[in-house]
């Protein structure tokens, strides 16, 4: 098996792609050890000293590392995880979250999650990391950042300037992005 890493715009972050299918429909994050219960995989790159987040993509794995750890002592670790769950055919995640189904109402909100949908998520998941809809009030709309754009210094200039202005340009009634 051999897996790629692709470096992501946030330091702290690294792209793991297994060369195949991790999540296959969907994202989960987990930003601590404790949010990591239904996911064998995320529980085994958490055990590695080090690692302090583990975002799982479609066909990547997203791991964060501590401030005082570097990259050049936990990659070879996270390869071997990787690479060590993929080969005992154990499970990545126990169970998927149960979809929340509600009707869009609001046109508003459902034009915005269309263009977060086409647009911007699958340019964030080339970067490692997601960005999900959490609401829309007054012209305001609330995004969660997940994987790399979690932390990453470059994630306010990518709300500003890119997804605020695409939003406004589209949408007339968004005023502005916030992250949650």
């Amino acid at each position: 098996m051999f897996i790629q890493t692709e470096t992501t715009p946030n330091p702290a972050t690294l792209k793991f792609l297994p060369g195949r299918a991790v999540m296959g429909d969907g994202t989960a994050n987990f930003p601590t050890v404790d949010s990591a219960a239904r996911s064998p995989l995320a529980q085994r790159l958490f055990g590695l000293p080090g690692v302090a987040g583990v975002f799982l993509g479609a066909d990547f794995i997203t791991v964060a590392k501590a401030d005082d750890v570097e990259w050049l002592a936990l990659k070879p670790q996270v390869l071997g995880a990787i690479m060590q769950h993929f080969t005992a055919g154990e499970p990545i995640v126990l169970e998927a979250p149960k979809a929340v189904t509600e009707e869009e109402s609001d046109e508003v909100v459902a034009q915005i999650k269309e263009l977060l949908e086409t647009r911007v998520r699958p340019a964030v998941a080339q970067d490692g990391g997601d960005i999900v809809f959490d609401h829309y009030a007054d012209g305001v709309v609330y995004l969660h950042m997940q994987g790399s754009c979690s932390g990453c210094p470059s994630s306010t200039a990518t709300l500003k300037a890119g997804i605020e202005n695409m939003l406004r340009h589209y949408i007339p009634e968004v005023t502005e992005v916030r992250p949650v």
